[in-house]
């Protein structure tokens, strides 16, 4: 037999397969969507730390993607056998279909969000929380765009494989295109023909909206986009503005107090009972060797890690309970309205990648309804050009250099106008040359009065800035002196012996 070319293009425009593709443009857009949300939800779900839940959903995910979906159209179609009074839903082919493949793309999906959900790093989290963001909206304003983008080619790619299941519901009668084809190369025989009309809506269905998806995947990724530069609102250069002095009176009252800290990992006790008073407006800076606990304490005293004994005071209020001690409400009401007055600087910045610079700092009060608009705006902008950095607030972390990220860091951090700001390390990890900028910011600060508690290898300029000095060595605060004190402390002495190392192993980086 002859292929008919004539009969083959005449099927182009034959409006029984125009009408089964747009068929299938809604089934498949429809399931694919209910998938991706439900399939988030599903994910989130399985890292969830309440069992019942988290067994349900990697129970519900195993089951699914175990059944082939064949079976799962059929018996959804027939389910008012077993069920009579869901004749009405079930016995239209379309919500059958749509309902069993959106229960079967579910399981796939929720593990392509895993993955999405695994990308996205512990630091961003920490960030979210420290801000004081609650988990709903950490989840909205945080983690679900950056998983979102990494998910999103694998997404994709499970779209355009819906498309094609959707030629399995030709087994429940749904007139969709293969089901078009079958019946029209029953009547005339001419099989080949047929197909290649059927494989044509199929590729173009796929091409279509394969280039649409594609062109939302380069929209949503962030590290494609360049913010301007907008200098009316800002300084044209990075200089940081002046900073007045504080008041000494602010000194009389304490800001944050540990009481008796002790902290495990397992069976490595790393706090050994620490007792802290930072008074308001002090700057109080934590040396010593690594593994000695310093960056453990900073974030014990936050909530970043859980107390196992002791207690926590944020100006002269309970803020942070032990296990042992645990109030439930009243406990997390505590936290919950501390933690709001405690600015976080991380040792790896955490800024939001997604989000320009302006909105990484206007974040968190604009999510505590601490003001909005222009307002808002304002103090965002405020914040940016006393850490010099006015001139970048509409452009993206990853666009800036680490020691502009890490101002920027301090500028969110500041943005709730907290009565104490915690700096973990926060040289570390830039450059040499980007080190000063950095610091520069944080002794502005102290000369305005802010209260702070910085652990930090920059021993000469802790000496400087700092009220008091904590040496730890092993989990306990082996000495909290003055700076003057430490220049006095004998050259064959731990401490003595531990600034010489330092100074030495200082000398030969530079």
């Amino acid at each position: 037999m002859t292929f008919d070319w004539r009969y083959a293009l005449s099927l182009l425009t034959f409006a029984d397969f125009w009408s089964a593709a747009l068929l299938v443009v809604k089934l498949s857009i429809a399931s694919w969507l209910i998938s991706i949300v439900a399939g988030f939800l599903l994910a989130l779900g399985k890292q969830s730390t309440w069992r019942p839940v988290a067994w349900a959903c990697r129970s519900y995910v195993w089951f699914f993607r175990s059944l082939p979906l064949l079976v799962l159209l059929i018996f959804v179609y027939n389910l008012p056998q077993i069920l009579p009074w869901t004749q009405s839903f079930f016995s239209n082919s379309f919500w059958a279909g749509l309902i069993a493949l959106s229960l079967s793309e579910t399981a796939y999906a929720a593990e392509i969000h895993r993955g999405g959900l695994a990308g996205v790093h512990k630091g961003q989290l920490e960030a979210g929380k420290a801000l004081g963001i609650g988990y709903l909206g950490l989840q909205r304003l945080v983690v679900l765009p950056q998983a979102f983008r990494i998910a999103l080619p694998s997404l994709i790619n499970e779209y355009i494989s819906i498309v094609k299941l959707t030629s399995l519901v030709s087994v429940i009668s749904l007139e969709e295109i293969l089901l078009v084809g079958e019946r029209l190369y029953t009547q005339n025989f001419k099989v080949l023909e047929t197909m290649l009309a059927v494989a044509f809506y199929y590729v173009a269905i796929v091409t279509v909206f394969g280039y649409l998806l594609s062109y939302l995947e380069k929209h949503l990724d962030f590290t494609r986009r360049s913010g301007d530069v907008h200098t009316a609102q800002a300084i044209a250069s990075e200089k940081v503005i002046p900073i007045e002095m504080a008041s000494e009176g602010r000194k009389s009252l304490p800001a944050i107090e540990a009481v008796n800290v002790h902290k495990y990992y397992g069976s490595h006790h790393v706090l050994k009972g620490i007792n802290l008073k930072v008074m308001s407006g002090e700057v109080v800076s934590i040396i010593g060797p690594s593994g000695s606990g310093k960056t453990s304490l900073i974030r014990t005293l936050n909530g970043l890690e859980v107390i196992d004994d002791g207690d926590v005071k944020l100006n002269n209020k309970p803020f942070l309970f032990s296990h042992k001690s645990y109030r439930g409400r009243e406990a997390r009401a505590a936290y919950h309205d501390g933690i709001l007055h405690i600015g976080m600087v991380f040792q790896s910045f955490n800024l939001f990648p997604h989000r320009t610079v302006l909105e990484n700092v206007t974040l968190a009060p604009a999510y505590h309804a601490k003001m909005k608009g222009e307002l808002l705006e304002q103090h965002g902008m405020r914040l940016l050009n006393k850490v010099g950095l006015g001139a970048h607030a509409h452009k993206y972390p990853h666009q800036l250099s680490g020691g502009q990220q890490q101002r920027v860091a301090i500028a969110r951090a500041l943005a709730m106008e907290p009565s104490i700001v915690l700096f973990d390390e926060p040289t570390s990890a830039l450059d040499p040359e980007l080190v000063g900028e950095v610091l520069s910011v944080i002794e502005d600060l102290a000369r305005e009065g802010m209260t702070m508690i910085i652990v930090t290898h920059e021993i000469e300029f802790a000496m400087k800035v700092s009220d008091r000095v904590l040496f730890m060595e092993a989990g306990v605060v082996a000495h909290d002196m003055t700076p003057s004190d430490y220049h006095g402390m004998p050259r064959d002495s731990r401490v003595g012996r531990f600034l010489k190392g330092y100074r030495v192993e200082r000398t030969a980086t530079a």
